[in-house]
């Protein structure tokens, strides 16, 4: 039933949930699958350049998560908890907070940062203005602040406050442009060394995709193509562009990558805000290999390695990590599929 819902449902020991990255990062485990013989290799991902074929070539996403996590006051005193999601144009900003708030509601940080809620979405979010010393902020002056006193957004499975590591551990090597509020994990696994050896190997190219919050909400509905998926912000430069138009197979490093590829061979948009949903009736048409982590339950994620390999495989492959005592998560060990 690869669309139900609940087909994508698994129970996870809690101590297979990896809350600290491993050290150094490739020594953490990888699972390669192979689609043509359906073989399970137990390996390091150290060695992943020793499976990738020759000729393959590589795109990665280099988003920068920002300090996305703020904690304030509104004017009565009560503490409040602010989330940054995405912008919406130079000004609004969509944000989650936990804290009860109205339409106009102000919130008070550190540093004289102040927010004005707009409005009250209906999936929960908040749309605000930000103000620096009566200064309106766009996102990049508000990134600047965030800098200064915000914290790294660990996703909520990991039930831990950030420490001063995760400002470097939680994120990739190649992160250049700052705008996500979550990493795009399968790149965290990369030393700068192992980095270098692929790019020596590979034609290597960068797209940027800034990772909302939406990464982290679960399928509710009963049937997965009644979810409403998040949209994020990319752009692909033209030397990815011109990568993805080859007819060189592709090796997307991640689940954003994947689907900022797949988005753009469908629309031919090279920046915007793309929303695909991938899943085994939805399969990708370009992206020929993947690297990634393993995912929450009833996750899109979850569902998008799915339309690489189908419902019964993916499950398999999980038991499989599972039994094998596989790290799973942000933090946790990786799966190449070939």
């Amino acid at each position: 039933m690869p669309l139900q819902t609940q087909s994508y449902d698994y129970l996870l020991p809690p101590e297979l949930i990896a809350t600290n990255p491993a050290s150094p990062r490739d020594s953490c485990r990888l699972l390669v699958y192979n689609r043509k013989d359906r073989s399970i290799t137990h390996t390091l991902f150290s060695k992943i350049n020793d499976f990738l074929p020759s000729d393959c070539a590589v795109l990665c996403n280099d988003t920068k998560v920002i300090k996305a996590r703020i904690f304030g006051k509104k004017a009565s005193g009560g503490g409040v908890e602010l989330l940054i999601n995405k912008p919406l144009d130079a000004g609004r900003i969509s944000c989650l907070i936990r804290a009860k708030v109205k339409q106009g509601t102000l919130l008070y940080f550190d540093q004289e940062l102040v927010a004005e809620v707009l409005e009250l979405c209906e999936d929960g979010s908040r749309i605000v203005y930000f103000f620096h010393k009566s200064h309106r902020l766009c996102f990049e002056e508000l990134i600047l602040v965030l800098d200064e006193i915000g914290h790294i957004p660990l996703p909520p499975y990991m039930q831990r406050e950030e420490s001063k590591s995760d400002e470097q551990e939680y994120q990739s090597v190649f992160s250049q442009n700052a705008g996500a509020v979550a990493a795009p994990t399968a790149s965290l696994h990369f030393t700068p060394e192992l980095f270098e050896a692929l790019k020596d190997a590979h034609p290597l190219e960068f797209l940027t995709l800034h990772v909302g919050a939406g990464t982290f909400k679960p399928v509710e509905a009963e049937t997965i193509t009644d979810h409403p998926m998040h949209s994020e912000y990319y752009h692909i430069p033209r030397a990815a562009q011109e990568l993805i138009c080859s007819d060189a197979p592709l090796l997307a490093i991640g689940t954003t990558v994947t689907r900022t590829i797949e988005y753009y061979v469908r629309t031919h948009k090279s920046e915007g805000e793309a929303n695909l949903f991938l899943h085994p009736h939805n399969p990708p048409q370009r992206v020929t290999y993947l690297l990634t982590n393993f995912h929450l339950p009833k996750s899109t994620l979850l569902m998008l390695v799915a339309s690489f390999v189908g419902l019964e495989e993916t499950q398999r492959l999980y038991g499989e990590a599972i039994k094998n005592k596989y790290r799973f998560f942000s933090y946790g060990d990786a799966m190449l599929i070939l």
